[in-house]
Protein backbone atom coordinates (compact mmCIF):
# COMPACT_ATOMS: atom_id res chain seq x y z
CA UNK A 1 0.00 0.00 0.00
CA UNK A 2 1.38 3.39 -1.05
CA UNK A 3 0.01 6.62 0.40
CA UNK A 4 -0.62 9.54 -1.93
CA UNK A 5 -0.48 13.12 -0.64
CA UNK A 6 -2.99 15.03 -2.76
CA UNK A 7 -1.91 18.59 -2.04
CA UNK A 8 -4.57 21.29 -1.66
CA UNK A 9 -4.40 25.08 -1.58
CA UNK A 10 -7.03 27.75 -2.27
CA UNK A 11 -8.03 27.88 -5.95
CA UNK A 12 -6.23 24.69 -7.00
CA UNK A 13 -7.24 23.50 -10.48
CA UNK A 14 -9.88 20.80 -10.18
CA UNK A 15 -8.86 18.46 -13.02
CA UNK A 16 -5.19 18.79 -12.09
CA UNK A 17 -6.04 17.00 -8.87
CA UNK A 18 -9.05 14.84 -9.61
CA UNK A 19 -7.95 13.62 -13.04
CA UNK A 20 -4.92 11.76 -11.64
CA UNK A 21 -6.78 10.74 -8.48
CA UNK A 22 -9.49 9.07 -10.56
CA UNK A 23 -6.83 6.84 -12.12
CA UNK A 24 -5.30 5.94 -8.76
CA UNK A 25 -8.72 5.33 -7.21
CA UNK A 26 -9.23 2.19 -9.28
CA UNK A 27 -6.59 0.47 -7.14
CA UNK A 28 -7.76 1.03 -3.59
CA UNK A 29 -5.81 -1.97 -2.31
CA UNK A 30 -2.61 -0.43 -3.65
CA UNK A 31 -3.01 3.33 -3.11
CA UNK A 32 -4.40 5.25 -0.15
CA UNK A 33 -5.28 8.83 -1.11
CA UNK A 34 -4.92 11.52 1.56
CA UNK A 35 -5.74 15.18 0.99
CA UNK A 36 -3.28 17.56 2.63
CA UNK A 37 -3.27 21.34 3.15
CA UNK A 38 -1.85 23.99 5.44
CA UNK A 39 -4.90 23.42 7.64
CA UNK A 40 -7.49 20.68 7.84
CA UNK A 41 -10.96 21.42 6.53
CA UNK A 42 -12.57 22.63 3.31
CA UNK A 43 -10.36 24.15 0.60
CA UNK A 44 -12.03 25.98 -2.29
CA UNK A 45 -11.06 24.91 -5.80
CA UNK A 46 -10.68 27.24 -8.79
CA UNK A 47 -14.13 26.18 -9.96
CA UNK A 48 -15.77 26.83 -6.61
CA UNK A 49 -16.50 23.41 -5.02
CA UNK A 50 -14.56 22.65 -1.86
CA UNK A 51 -12.45 19.61 -1.05
CA UNK A 52 -11.83 18.67 2.57
CA UNK A 53 -8.19 18.43 3.64
CA UNK A 54 -7.84 15.34 5.83
CA UNK A 55 -4.26 16.01 6.94
CA UNK A 56 -2.42 19.13 8.01
CA UNK A 57 0.94 20.11 6.59
CA UNK A 58 3.54 19.83 9.31
CA UNK A 59 1.87 17.07 11.32
CA UNK A 60 4.84 14.78 10.71
CA UNK A 61 3.16 12.40 8.27
CA UNK A 62 5.30 11.15 5.39
CA UNK A 63 3.84 9.99 2.09
CA UNK A 64 5.03 7.65 -0.65
CA UNK A 65 3.72 9.66 -3.59
CA UNK A 66 3.36 13.44 -3.78
CA UNK A 67 0.78 14.95 -6.16
CA UNK A 68 0.96 18.74 -6.58
CA UNK A 69 -1.73 20.38 -8.74
CA UNK A 70 -1.47 23.83 -10.28
CA UNK A 71 -3.86 26.53 -11.33
CA UNK A 72 -4.20 30.20 -10.48
CA UNK A 73 -4.11 29.24 -6.81
CA UNK A 74 -0.36 28.60 -7.02
CA UNK A 75 -0.02 32.33 -6.40
CA UNK A 76 -1.58 31.80 -2.97
CA UNK A 77 1.28 29.60 -1.75
CA UNK A 78 4.23 30.42 -3.99
CA UNK A 79 5.82 32.58 -1.29
CA UNK A 80 4.65 30.56 1.72
CA UNK A 81 7.86 29.18 3.18
CA UNK A 82 6.09 26.74 5.50
CA UNK A 83 4.33 25.22 2.50
CA UNK A 84 7.49 25.14 0.36
CA UNK A 85 9.63 23.66 3.13
CA UNK A 86 7.06 20.91 3.59
CA UNK A 87 7.07 20.17 -0.15
CA UNK A 88 10.87 19.86 -0.11
CA UNK A 89 10.87 17.56 2.92
CA UNK A 90 8.17 15.36 1.42
CA UNK A 91 9.93 15.23 -1.96
CA UNK A 92 13.18 14.21 -0.28
CA UNK A 93 11.52 11.21 1.37
CA UNK A 94 8.87 10.22 -1.20
CA UNK A 95 9.24 7.35 -3.62
CA UNK A 96 7.62 9.36 -6.44
CA UNK A 97 7.02 13.11 -6.80
CA UNK A 98 4.52 14.43 -9.34
CA UNK A 99 3.05 17.74 -10.44
CA UNK A 100 0.41 18.86 -12.88
CA UNK A 101 0.30 22.17 -14.72
CA UNK A 102 1.89 25.05 -12.75
CA UNK A 103 2.29 22.76 -9.77
CA UNK A 104 5.79 22.31 -11.16
CA UNK A 105 6.50 25.94 -10.26
CA UNK A 106 5.76 25.11 -6.63
CA UNK A 107 8.20 22.20 -6.81
CA UNK A 108 10.73 24.52 -8.42
CA UNK A 109 10.33 27.15 -5.72
CA UNK A 110 10.78 24.44 -3.11
CA UNK A 111 14.09 23.44 -4.69
CA UNK A 112 12.90 20.03 -5.85
CA UNK A 113 13.60 20.50 -9.57
CA UNK A 114 17.14 21.89 -9.46
CA UNK A 115 19.28 20.22 -12.13
CA UNK A 116 16.33 18.28 -13.54
CA UNK A 117 14.29 18.29 -16.73
CA UNK A 118 10.69 19.39 -16.23
CA UNK A 119 7.63 20.79 -17.95
CA UNK A 120 4.55 22.79 -17.05
CA UNK A 121 1.35 24.28 -18.45
CA UNK A 122 2.19 25.54 -21.93
CA UNK A 123 -0.08 28.59 -21.70
CA UNK A 124 1.82 29.65 -18.58
CA UNK A 125 5.19 28.30 -19.70
CA UNK A 126 7.13 31.56 -19.95
CA UNK A 127 5.64 32.85 -16.67
CA UNK A 128 6.95 29.75 -14.91
CA UNK A 129 10.35 29.73 -16.60
CA UNK A 130 10.96 33.42 -15.86
CA UNK A 131 10.71 32.74 -12.12
CA UNK A 132 13.23 29.89 -11.99
CA UNK A 133 16.86 29.04 -12.66
CA UNK A 134 18.81 25.80 -12.92
CA UNK A 135 15.94 23.79 -14.45
CA UNK A 136 15.86 22.34 -17.96
CA UNK A 137 12.30 23.28 -18.94
CA UNK A 138 10.84 21.32 -21.88
CA UNK A 139 8.58 23.33 -24.19
CA UNK A 140 7.34 20.23 -25.97
CA UNK A 141 6.42 17.43 -23.57
CA UNK A 142 3.16 15.89 -22.42
CA UNK A 143 5.06 14.95 -19.28
CA UNK A 144 8.70 14.66 -18.25
CA UNK A 145 10.11 11.85 -16.14
CA UNK A 146 13.44 12.64 -14.47
CA UNK A 147 14.38 9.87 -12.03
CA UNK A 148 11.61 9.82 -9.41
CA UNK A 149 10.11 13.19 -10.35
CA UNK A 150 7.37 13.45 -12.98
CA UNK A 151 6.05 16.81 -14.11
CA UNK A 152 3.16 17.08 -16.56
CA UNK A 153 1.81 19.74 -18.84
CA UNK A 154 -1.52 21.48 -18.35
CA UNK A 155 -4.60 20.08 -16.67
CA UNK A 156 -5.58 16.89 -18.57
CA UNK A 157 -1.94 15.85 -19.01
CA UNK A 158 -1.93 14.82 -15.37
CA UNK A 159 -4.03 11.78 -16.23
CA UNK A 160 -1.41 10.51 -18.69
CA UNK A 161 1.24 11.10 -16.06
CA UNK A 162 -0.78 9.24 -13.41
CA UNK A 163 -0.99 6.25 -15.74
CA UNK A 164 2.80 6.28 -16.03
CA UNK A 165 3.04 6.17 -12.24
CA UNK A 166 0.55 3.29 -12.11
CA UNK A 167 2.62 1.47 -14.75
CA UNK A 168 5.75 2.03 -12.66
CA UNK A 169 4.11 0.82 -9.45
CA UNK A 170 1.74 -1.91 -10.63
CA UNK A 171 2.73 -2.74 -14.19
CA UNK A 172 1.63 -1.96 -17.74
CA UNK A 173 -1.56 -4.01 -17.58
CA UNK A 174 -2.83 -2.03 -14.59
CA UNK A 175 -2.23 1.25 -16.39
CA UNK A 176 -4.05 0.03 -19.49
CA UNK A 177 -6.94 -1.21 -17.35
CA UNK A 178 -7.26 2.15 -15.60
CA UNK A 179 -7.50 3.98 -18.91
CA UNK A 180 -10.07 1.47 -20.14
CA UNK A 181 -12.18 1.70 -16.98
CA UNK A 182 -12.14 5.49 -17.19
CA UNK A 183 -12.98 5.36 -20.93
CA UNK A 184 -9.96 7.59 -21.40
CA UNK A 185 -7.90 7.69 -24.61
CA UNK A 186 -4.41 7.55 -23.25
CA UNK A 187 -1.47 9.42 -24.76
CA UNK A 188 1.41 7.01 -24.07
CA UNK A 189 4.09 9.17 -25.73
CA UNK A 190 5.62 11.90 -23.55
CA UNK A 191 6.96 13.65 -26.66
CA UNK A 192 3.52 13.84 -28.29
CA UNK A 193 2.52 17.30 -27.09
CA UNK A 194 -0.17 19.00 -29.20
CA UNK A 195 -0.01 22.05 -26.92
CA UNK A 196 3.75 22.66 -27.00
CA UNK A 197 4.86 26.15 -26.04
CA UNK A 198 6.21 28.29 -28.90
CA UNK A 199 9.68 29.73 -28.60
CA UNK A 200 9.62 33.32 -27.29
CA UNK A 201 9.92 36.02 -29.94
CA UNK A 202 13.31 37.75 -30.06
Amino acid sequence: MRTIAAVLFPDFEMLDLYGPLEMFSFFRDDFEIRTVALDKGPIKSSGGPETVAQDKIGDGTLYDILLVPGGRGTRNVIDNQVFLNWLKAQADSAEIVTSVCTGSLLLAKAGVLQGRRATTNKLGFDWVVDQTTGIDWQRSARWVEDRNVLTSSGVSAGMDMALVVIDRCLGAEAAENAAQWAEYIRNPDPDNDPFEAPEPKP
